[in-house]
């Protein structure tokens, strides 16, 4: 009869598999990473098929109303209601953003009578109170474990039966089933494994805190992003305030952004970021400045357009923006070349928004296309201006969603005029309303 295998050699940098030792792995080509290791269906004594049955799809109930507040708005708003039961969600960002600190506050802030456990693999219980009594927490429900071995936080979590668990970070996570080596791709997804299964096992929402790579997306196998329900990542800017994006979100959308000031007391919520990224002036306006009416999201945001045309430095321009792609804006550059006859091809184009946000939404284009313009020729647009709409390869100004709440947005902040695409049935009716159909009507309205 032949023997059962119980072992296999997993590759400690790309998790590939391979049923002998190799020198060097053939799916990264990295040398001496193959590392031996148990079957996992041998080391938990289950066989395949061994147990389980499928039910009707229209037996099974919705899980409605399942979710926990966290107390605080901006993360629920960003989940999409609050913390979904029976789901993971993953924190990526950079060293010292503030990721522990918003868990934190989320253990003391979050709606639930249940325990919290905070397990922390990279600081000690000294240091955890530490940074709790900075913000003021009390944390009477929150249970600390500081501990990466994952067999201990699984013993842990059975004793407490928390019902949310914090980890931080999955890069501390090891067990002696996925390698003698912590830190591995393999001991990352084997120890998020394990973790996921008990929360959805016991009715329980997990957080895992990621660490990023230099490019800033989040380390480790991409595997672990597919494992999980959420994928969050925390972003700043160059001075206190951060924001919440959601890349992957099961239960909610990702077009929402959470917006948090950084100080003394830990994450405060923003109360009024539609004021955020815009930069009192007094007087005209520099050449190069245009603003935005933005959705990021279910609310508006006006944020102010920076744009600055100067001679290539070299045989080729180049364009540098951080905030608004750059393919984005050498489209828009391209339309103005072409319809207006407006040479871009031999210039350099910075770009920049104020306040550092990064924005995605095709209604940025033609206030973008307008500051280009403007910082070219070296004319200022007219103030108390916003602008919004959509530009095409031919020139055309085309419509953008929730076109009203733009309008009704820019005028709460004091901006007497918007310039956008309208219908003709609505042109008349809303004082200070510009309606343009293409680039060259829009030129014509700011700048004769």
């Amino acid at each position: 009869m032949k023997k059962q295998k119980t072992m296999t050699f997993i590759c400690s940098s790309c998790g590939h598999e391979e049923p002998k030792w190799l020198g060097r792995c053939p799916e990264c080509g990295e040398w001496n990473t193959l590392i031996e290791t148990a079957l996992a269906g041998v080391v938990k004594g289950r066989l395949a098929g061994s147990g389980g049955q499928s039910v009707p799809l229209a037996s099974v109930s919705a899980e409605e109303g399942s979710r926990i507040s966290s107390g605080i708005g901006e993360l629920d708003r960003v989940l999409g209601g609050g913390i979904m039961r029976r789901s993971t969600i993953l924190v990526g960002g950079e060293p010292g953003i503030g990721k522990s600190t918003l868990l934190l506050q989320v253990a003391a802030a979050a709606k639930t009578k249940g325990r919290i456990l905070y397990v922390s693999g990279e600081e000690s219980a000294g240091q955890v109170k530490m940074r709790a009594n900075r913000l003021g927490i009390q944390g009477d429900r929150i249970e600390i474990f500081c501990s990466g071995r994952l067999e201990d936080i699984m013993a842990i979590l059975e004793a407490v039966k928390p019902v949310i668990i914090m980890v931080d970070s999955a890069q501390t996570l090891h067990t002696d089933e996925a390698g003698i080596v912590p830190g591995t791709v393999n001991q990352m997804k084997y120890g998020a494994h394990e973790l996921i299964s008990w929360v959805k096992e016991h009715d329980a929402a997990l957080f895992l805190v990621a660490h990023v790579t230099k490019e800033g997306i989040i380390a480790g196998p991409k595997t672990l992003e597919h494992m999980v329900d959420t994928v969050l990542y925390f972003e700043q800017n160059d001075g206190d305030s951060r924001f919440l994006r959601a890349a992957k979100n099961r239960f909610g959308s990702v077009d929402e952004i959470g917006i948090f000031t950084m100080g003394e007391r830990g994450l405060t919520i923003k109360e009024d970021p539609s004021r955020l990224f815009l930069v009192r002036r007094e007087g005209a306006l520099p050449p190069g400045i245009a603003t935005a009416a933005v959705l990021e999201g279910s609310r508006t945001l006006l944020v102010e357009i920076q744009a600055l045309t100067i001679p290539a430095k070299g045989a080729m321009s180049r364009v540098f923006s951080d905030c608004i792609d750059s393919a984005r804006v050498s489209r828009v550059a391209a339309i103005l070349e072409k319809h207006l006859n407006l040479r871009l091809s031999d210039h350099d184009l910075y770009v920049n928004v104020a306040g550092g946000i990064r924005i995605a939404e095709v209604g940025v284009e033609l206030a973008l296309g307008c500051a280009l313009y403007s910082a070219r020729i070296g004319s200022a647009l007219p103030v108390k201006t916003a602008i919004a709409g959509e530009l095409s390869l031919a020139g055309e100004v085309r419509a953008v969603k929730r076109l009203p709440g733009r309008i009704k947005t820019s005028r709460s902040l004091g901006f007497e005029h918007f310039l956008g695409p309208l219908p003709d049935t609505q042109e008349h009716q809303m004082d200070g309303v510009m309606a343009v159909k293409d680039i060259k009507s829009v030129i014509t309205l700011l700048f004769t």
